[in-house]
């Protein structure tokens, strides 16, 4: 295949920053395209190594055929960020046939690799979703995702990650269980399948991205990491987390001793995820937390979602007030102030 090599897959390899790019509305819950494209100037500017578009935090009914935006907003990131050299990642799901008609119009429109989401396999069995990977693996590279059944996911075992590995099309995985046991059986799985030096794994367990981009993971004499990161959670204060990653990556190159101070701010990171993804209603305000936090920056007009009934729980507001307050070196407002008149010309 001939996009699986290339600037962005040395990117991938190393450990890079991916946002989910959310979905900027006008008060008609119509596109914005204004907003649309100073997101994606946000992230480029924020030093981000890519973009994962049309994923749950891009609204998965952008594929409803009363929205039709799919390829509208697949088609405009990849036009506001062409020439940057970021990875173009496409949020592809369904069953086989429409997963693989959207990594097809994804390719096409340049991206690099699709993100592919298992939730509409149900509960088919193994052999049948591994033929569903390979068939998408054979329009375009495969980014794994582990989702957690909190938000449509299925619990997989070791054994399902180990031939998932084995799969050559598979380049990457985001491990996004938000369960320590299961994310052991992805880190097992993968070093089962002799692959674990071509695939790189990705944190999404949003409630654990500090200690998951620190911590070594060894099994049967070999050792494999979480390089980098492909989260919603960092589609907002984008400018902090890069800084934040980047450092982090050099401890673990090192293999100095941790600093203390990394378990500390492992809480702090979660405490915030767990006000923009509203754990505390189990994840219904969880997009609409996002869009709060870029409306008050100035990113969004509002944060209105596609469905109506998407909006912030009771107290959640306050929630993500009070994180903003207690960690203020984790917000970049004064860095999207002092350019978001240059993003959204």
């Amino acid at each position: 295949m001939d996009n699986f090599s290339g600037d962005w897959s040395t990117k991938l390899r190393q450990g890079a920053v991916i946002p989910a790019h959310p979905l900027a509305l006008t008060a008609e819950r119509r596109l914005n395209e204004r907003y649309q494209r100073a997101l994606s100037r946000y992230y480029r500017a924020a030093g981000a190594d890519g973009v994962a578009v049309g994923v749950h935090s891009t609204q998965f009914e952008i594929r409803e055929k009363k929205f039709g935006l799919y390829r509208p907003v697949l088609e405009l990131a990849a036009e506001t960020l062409s020439g940057s050299g970021m990875i173009m990642v496409a949020g592809v799901c369904g069953k086989t046939a429409q997963a693989v008609e959207e990594a097809t119009t994804a390719r096409g429109l340049g991206y690099h690799a699709a993100l592919l989401s298992l939730a509409a396999m149900g509960d088919a069995p193994v052999p049948e979703i591994l033929s569903h990977v390979r068939a998408v693996g054979e329009v375009m590279p495969i980014v794994g995702f582990y989702l957690q059944p909190a938000v449509g996911g299925r619990i997989f075992t070791y054994e399902f990650w180990r031939q998932f590995a084995e799969i050559e099309s598979v380049l990457a995985i985001k491990i996004a269980p938000f369960h320590r046991y299961a994310t052991q059986d992805v880190l097992r799985g993968v070093i089962a399948s002799g692959r674990s030096n071509k695939i790189t794994l990705y944190t999404g367990n949003d409630d654990h991205i500090v200690l998951d981009l620190l911590s070594p993971f060894e099994y049967g004499g070999s050792t494999v990491r979480m390089k980098g990161g492909l989260l919603g959670h960092w589609a907002v204060w984008t400018e902090r987390a890069v800084a934040m990653q980047r450092e982090i990556r050099e401890v673990a190159a090192s293999g100095a001793e941790i600093d203390p101070k990394w378990l500390v701010r492992n809480g702090e990171v979660t405490d915030m995820n767990a006000a923009i993804f509203d754990v505390a209603n189990h994840f219904h305000g969880c997009i609409a937390g996002i869009h709060e936090v870029l409306r008050r920056q100035g990113l969004m007009e509002g944060r209105w979602c596609l469905n109506p009934q998407e909006d912030l729980s009771k107290g959640q507001m306050e929630e993500i007030d009070r994180v903003i307050a207690a960690y203020p070196h984790l917000v970049d407002d004064d860095f999207v102030k002092a350019n978001l008149c240059t993003w959204l010309a």
